[in-house]
C-alpha cells in the first residue's frame, strides 16, 4: 500500500498521521503523536477505526528531544507491513516572502527555511529539525514543506504592508498571516456542508493554544489577525497578541531587558499565562475561580470580538463566523460569550446546538450564521504534497 507519512512538529510534541493513496483518493490510516518530549514522553497511536495501536510512556532519557522522537517514530513504523512510504508531507509554520505554495524539499530551500526562524522561534526550528533528519536517513526520500503562511499570500496590498519605509516591506518586512492550513481546510469544508455561506463573507476563528482569525471572501484570506509573525493579534497561551511597540521599546530602553529576555517574555510567558498566572490552558482557567483566571479569560473573549468586528470592516460585513481548532471546537462556554458579544452583527445563539459542538449553533433567524467546523491540518498537508508527487503514485 502506498502511503504518504505526515509530519506535524512542535516544542514538545511530534504529531504523525499516514494516509494511503487509493484510487479514490486520500484515507486516513494511523494517527498519533509523541508528546511530552524532554519531561514525560508518551507515544501513542491508533489505526483508522480508532483501535489503539501503541500507548506506551517513555523514560525522558529515551525521548529527550525531538531527533530522538523522530528517530523513536521511525523504528516504530518500520515494525510496520504493509505499507511503501512514498513521501512526507511536513507543517512549516514560516514560508516567508518566498513561498507562496508548498514546495519540494532540497538543500537550497531547507537553508532558505532556515533563515526565517527568528521569525517563528517557537516553531519553525522544530519543523525544520524532522526534515533534516529524514534527509539523513533516506535522502532519496521526497519532502514536501506545506507553509502556514501560503494561503494568506492572496491578501490586496493594504492588508499586508506596515506604515514603515517601503523599503523594509521589499526586505519581507510585511504581514504574513498564520494558521493557514487550518484556513485552507476549513475553507474547502464549507463548500461541503454549507456552499451558500463559502461563496460569502466569513470570519474563521482558530483559536487554541495558538489563535488567530481569518477573514475569508469566497473561499480567499483577505486578512487575518497575525502579521510579521505569530505573536500578533490575538491574546494567546503563552504569546501576548497585539501590544503596543512602545511596550518592546521600554523593555529595552528603559528596564534593560536583552532582546533574547524579550523575546522569551513574549513567547512564553504572556497571554494567557502571564495574564493569570495560572496556566496557558483554557481547560485550567475555565475551572479556576482565581480572579486571574476570570480576567484572563474576559480578556481573550475582548479581543475576539474585538477582532470580529474589525475583520467584518476589511470585507464590508460578514455573513458567518465559524469557531476551528481546539478552543473553538471543544469550549461551548466560549463560543457563547463571543457570540454574546455580537448582536450588533444580527448573531443568535442556539444554546442547545451550541452545547453539543453542531455545526450550525446559531438560532433560527440569526443574521449571523455561527458555526463549528473542525480543522484538519494534517490532510491538507497530505492533499499538498499528493499534489507535488509524480502521477504514477
Amino acid at each position: 500500500m502506498d502511503v504518504i507519512l505526515v509530519l506535524n512538529a512542535g516544542s514538545s510534541s511530534l504529531k504523525f498521521q499516514i494516509f494511503a493513496v487509493g484510487p479514490t483518493g486520500l484515507e486516513r490510516q494511523i494517527k498519533g503523536q509523541i508528546d511530552g518530549i524532554g519531561v514525560h514522553p508518551r507515544f501513542r497511536a491508533a489505526d483508522a477505526a480508532g483501535a489503539t495501536m501503541i500507548d506506551e510512556r517513555l523514560e525522558v532519557q529515551a525521548i529527550p528531544d525531538l531527533p530522538a522522537a523522530t528517530r523513536a517514530l521511525k523504528v516504530w513504523l518500520r515494525g510496520l507491513s504493509g505499507y511503501s512510504l512514498q513521501a512526507v508531507g511536513h507543517r512549516v509554520v514560516h514560508g516567508g516572502p518566498d513561498y507562496s505554495a508548498p514546495v519540494r524539499i532540497d538543500e537550497v530551500v531547507l537553508e532558505r527555511l532556515r533563515a526565517f526562524e527568528a521569525l517563528a522561534p517557537l516553531h519553525q526550528p522544530n519543523n525544520l529539525a524532522p526534515i533534516r533528519l529524514v534527509r539523513e536517513l533516506a535522502p532519496d526520500l521526497p519532502q514536501v514543506a506545506c507553509f502556514d503562511t501560503a494561503f494568506h499570500r492572496s491578501h490586496p496590498a493594504v492588508a499586508d504592508f506596515y506604515a514603515i519605509p517601503r523599503a523594509l516591506h521589499d526586505e519581507g518586512v510585511r504581514r504574513y498571516g498564520f494558521h493557514g492550513l487550518s484556513y485552507d481546510y476549513v475553507s474547502q469544508r464549507l463548500r461541503v456542508v454549507a456552499p451558500e455561506i463559502a461563496k460569502g463573507r466569513v470570519v474563521v476563528a482558530h483559536l487554541g493554544s495558538g489563535a488567530s482569525m481569518c477573514a475569508l471572501k469566497a473561499g480567499k484570506s483577505v486578512d487575518s489577525t497575525m502579521g510579521f509573525t505569530a505573536l500578533d493579534g490575538l491574546p494567546m497561551g503563552t504569546r501576548p497578541g497585539q501590544i503596543d511597540p512602545g511596550v518592546v521599546l521600554y523593555l529595552i530602553g528603559q528596564k534593560r531587558m536583552t532582546t533574547a529576555e524579550v523575546s522569551s517574555l513574549l513567547y512564553t510567558d504572556s497571554g494567557m499565562k502571564g495574564l493569570s498566572g495560572v496556566s496557558n490552558d483554557m481547560r485550567d482557567l475555565l475551572a479556576s475561580t482565581d480572579p486571574r483566571a476570570v480576567f484572563a479569560i474576559d480578556y481573550f473573549v475582548q479581543r475576539c470580538a474585538v477582532s470580529i468586528g474589525g475583520l467584518a470592516a476589511a470585507m464590508d460585513g460578514v455573513d458567518a463566523l465559524v469557531f476551528t481548532a481546539g478552543i473553538g471546537e471543544n469550549a461551548p462556554g466560549i463560543r457563547a460569550r463571543i457570540a454574546a458579544r455580537l448582536g450588533w452583527l444580527g448573531a443568535a445563539l442556539d444554546e442547545q446546538a451550541n452545547a453539543i459542538s453542531a455545526t450550525v449553533i446559531s438560532a433560527h433567524g440569526s443574521a449571523l450564521r455561527l458555526m463549528v467546523v473542525p480543522t484538519d491540518e494534517e490532510l491538507m498537508i497530505a492533499q499538498q504534497t499528493l499534489a507535488l508527487l509524480p502521477p504514477t503514485i
